[in-house]
């Protein structure tokens, strides 16, 4: 029997913005080959605690590691996909540029990009299903090719764990469905944590939820009731059908 590998251990932790608690004794554990979908509502704290897993910011108290060691030791097996591309559209760089942005870092020398480096870019957007916009300006692409391109972005560095922060907010729901398509067969190989508003929707592709409202529940996707996301929600919720019911 295959023993599990952590990624993720979250021990009580804390956070607060301007003094004002944001996060609450969050306990979390992700192994290897998960598929966590982070719901809750706005200013929840959800991207709050991928910045944690990240190491860009750090608790007030608790302990956090990822594959045993720190945020910050560990953030070269992380790839992340933000929610808007942190790129100026009117910037004329192209979908390659783009992705091999991700491989800073990764090469010994300085200077220009390694044949390798390219490599592992058309790669990554094979793997993302956008190597035929590989010569596009970035700024002229869809919503959702963008994405798939930040999906590259965060792939070329050939990460163990996958952090997306609502990657689908502005994308039409056919894309989305795409999008989540895509992810389910990425997980086949990475791990996966997917701050998500929509609930009904990720529960078909997910194998875990944890709904966060400074305080965290975790429950694999069958066993989540309605009554656990209202508690989460501070409120009643519609009741969503998807394969599972809610």
């Amino acid at each position: 029997m295959r023993q599990e590998k952590s990624v993720v251990q979250i021990n009580h932790v804390d956070f607060s913005y301007d003094g004002a608690l944001c996060l609450e004794d969050i306990v979390l554990s992700v192994q290897e080959g998960d598929f966590l979908g982070v719901v809750g509502p706005n200013g929840s704290g959800k991207t709050t605690l991928l910045k944690i897993i990240l190491g860009l910011i750090h608790p007030l108290r608790g302990k956090v590691e990822v594959f045993g060691e720190t945020p910050e030791r560990a953030r070269h097996l992380i790839g992340y996909v933000p929610q808007h591309a942190d790129l100026d559209a009117s910037f004329p760089i192209s979908v390659m540029d783009v992705v091999l942005i991700g491989r800073l870092g990764k090469s010994p020398l300085f200077g220009r990009y390694r044949k390798g480096d390219r490599q592992s870019a058309e790669e990554a957007m094979q793997e993302a299903e956008v190597h035929d916009l590989r010569n596009r300006r970035f700024g002229t692409l869809s919503g959702g090719q963008k994405q798939r391109v930040l999906m590259a972005r965060a792939l070329v560095g050939r990460p163990e764990l996958l952090l997306l922060d609502e990657p689908t907010a502005s994308i039409d729901g056919r894309v989305e469905q795409d999008i989540y398509e895509l992810l389910k067969r990425l997980n086949e190989s990475v791990t996966i944590i997917l701050v998500s508003h929509d609930l009904g929707f990720i529960s078909t592709y997910v194998n875990r939820v944890a709904c966060v409202n400074r305080r965290l529940a975790c429950s694999h996707t069958e066993h989540i009731t309605g009554d656990v996301i209202e508690a989460c929600y501070s409120g009643p919720v519609h009741m969503l059908k998807h394969k599972c019911e809610l």
